[in-house]
């Protein structure tokens, strides 16, 4: 495990060996740093779960039955969670990943997988860097097994949540959700999570997949005096909204969430349209590319 740091007179980034996270990623001004993604605990422990943001690849996300039928072969995969039957967000969160650059304010690490507990066998890099008051974070993958099999990219930050956070992020509908976290009927996004303007996070559980959305997104912290603006390639054409309840999480108290970009639906695999994943045959790659520019008054 190791941890690498960037930073520039607007920004510090850090990012560890371990689960490919960005650990921390602070904005800074006149000698005042703030948390842009959630802070981490403090001690040498690093965790995707308690980190603030981790890669999905070679998808995100959940399948239903841990199966799927793919031209003409079927396919399983075996759970990576003791808490969770479903083998849930890839294998990059869960691994160590090498460092193959460090060079300024730029950071790229790298990551093979083949094929333990799951038919995919890839290549994933992560690449960093800060220019002024943007953060850009790329993702790509590259498929090397035997047979082309759907694939698909994403991020899964944690936010701050404040009493007066506000999320702008414009979609065209939503997914509801059953028992396992799984989506089940797609329809106009409405109420409480409608984000076409800002709007406050809900105090409740949400756990949604959002469709149609043009990869840009705001939240503002007004209380901070500090907003965020995210732009996401053409690629990243859903998000998901995640706020925990102190139910599922007992040390939960609504003082973060999560704003998800995602190039793909939840359970794209069984959907007959794909759900926006991607094939990818032998050798071939995917990539994108998500920019965080802090914003203040």
């Amino acid at each position: 495990m190791a941890d690498i740091e960037i930073a520039n007179e607007a920004l510090s980034l850090t990012v560890t060996t371990t689960g490919g996270v960005i650990w921390r990623f602070l904005s800074r001004s006149d000698g005042v740093e703030m948390p842009l993604f959630r802070e981490p605990p403090q001690g040498r422990e690093r965790a995707a779960l308690k980190s603030g943001c981790f890669p999905l690849v070679p998808f995100g996300n959940r399948v239903r039955g841990n199966r799927f039928t793919f031209e003409g072969r079927e396919y399983s995969l075996k759970p990576n969670m003791d808490w969770d039957r479903h083998y849930l967000h890839g294998d990059g969160w869960t691994s160590e990943w090498q460092i193959v650059r460090h060079i300024g304010t730029e950071i790229a690490l790298a990551f093979s997988h083949r094929g333990t507990g799951t038919p995919y066998a890839y290549d994933a890099e992560q690449r960093f860097s800060i220019d002024g008051p943007t953060l850009t974070t790329t993702l790509s993958v590259t498929n090397r097994g035997e047979f082309a099999l759907p694939f698909g990219l994403g991020w899964h930050p944690y936010f701050p949540l404040t009493k007066g956070t506000t999320l702008k992020a414009a979609a065209r509908s939503c997914w509801d959700e059953d028992s396992s976290w799984l989506p089940t009927v797609e329809h106009p996004v409405a109420g409480d999570i409608d984000f076409a303007q800002p709007r406050g996070v809900p105090r409740r559980w949400v756990n949604t997949v959002f469709e149609g959305w043009n990869g840009r997104a705001d939240i503002d912290w007004p209380e901070r005096r500090l907003s965020l603006e995210i732009a996401a390639d053409p690629i990243f054409s859903r998000y998901l909204v995640f706020v925990s309840d102190p139910a599922f999480d007992a040390g939960y108290d609504y003082d973060f969430f999560c704003f998800e970009p995602m190039s793909h639906s939840a359970d794209g695999h069984n959907m007959a349209s794909g759900g926006g994943l991607v094939r990818l045959g032998p050798g071939e790659s995917l990539t994108g590319s998500v920019r965080y520019t802090c914003h203040r008054p």
